[in-house]
Order: C-alpha cells, then structure tokens, then sequence
C-alpha cells in the first residue's frame, strides 16, 4: 500500500477546538462513516437521529455531526471532546486528509488551518513514516467495516 505524506513536521494539538467547528472562513462538515454513529451512540447512550443529518452525495460518509447555534460540535463542550475515546475517523485524521491519486497511492495531505501543525520539530517529534502508516492502517480497518 504505497503512500505519501507530508515530511519535515510536526503536530502538537493545542486544543483550540477549530477543527470542531465553523469559522468566519470555513464552514465545517464532522462527517460520520455508518460505524462512527454506531460507536457514539453506544458510548452516549443516545439514538444516531438525535446528533446526525444525513449526508447525501459523501460516501463512505453517511452522517454528519449536528452542531449547536455556535456552529461547534454538539460532542464539543469547553473545548473539550466529550466522546474523544470514540470520536469519528475524520476526528482521528485531523489535521490530515487522506485522498488517492489515479494510480492507486494513498495521498496524505495537511490543513493550512490547524495552528499545532509545524514545519519541522517544534515542541514535539516530527512525524515520519510510521504515523502515516497507523492512520492509513486505522482507515483501512473502518472503511472494511461498512456495508457495500
């Protein structure tokens, strides 16, 4: 499973809770594979209609997070992630995106919006080979779980 991925950095979240929500230049979209709303209903006791809307057209998404007159997570409170143990595989990613090229390899690419990605070691280790592999392995074991 051939891929790339961003070198010379690293990511140190600060909890800023940007990711969770709108901001004046993007308006967000939590979206949720079948297997996410599962895990976070059976953690939040909660039935999936009562945080989803359908996302009709976002496949292999089939939900997206309700949000509260913040424009935030309804999961957000205090900058906090109240169901952070199972929080959905686009949280996971984050600030990453995963994409294919026509050839088949598996694209990793950053957000220029995340303030706790930085170039090189800042505070933290630089992410390398092996912290794409596990995000591209977790991908690949929850994509295989929805339906066809």
């Amino acid at each position: 499973m051939p891929f790339t991925y961003p070198t010379d950095i690293s990511f140190d979240c600060s909890k800023c809770g940007l990711c969770c929500g709108d901001t004046t230049k993007k308006v967000r979209h939590v979206l949720l594979l079948k297997s996410d709303a599962e895990r976070i209903a059976t953690y939040t006791n909660r039935k999936v209609d009562t945080f989803v809307t359908e996302a009709p057209g976002n496949l292999p998404y089939l939900y997206e997070i309700q949000k509260c007159s913040s424009g935030k997570c309804i999961f957000l409170h205090d900058n906090q992630c109240t169901v952070y143990d199972v929080r959905p595989l686009i949280c996971r990613f984050y600030p990453f995106e995963l994409s294919t090229d026509k050839a088949g390899v598996y694209i990793f690419k950053t957000t220029d919006e995340c303030p706790g990605i930085c170039t090189g070691t800042v505070g933290t280790a630089k992410l390398d080979a092996n912290y794409f592999k596990k995000l591209l392995k977790l991908a690949r074991a929850d994509l295989s779980d929805r339906p066809p």
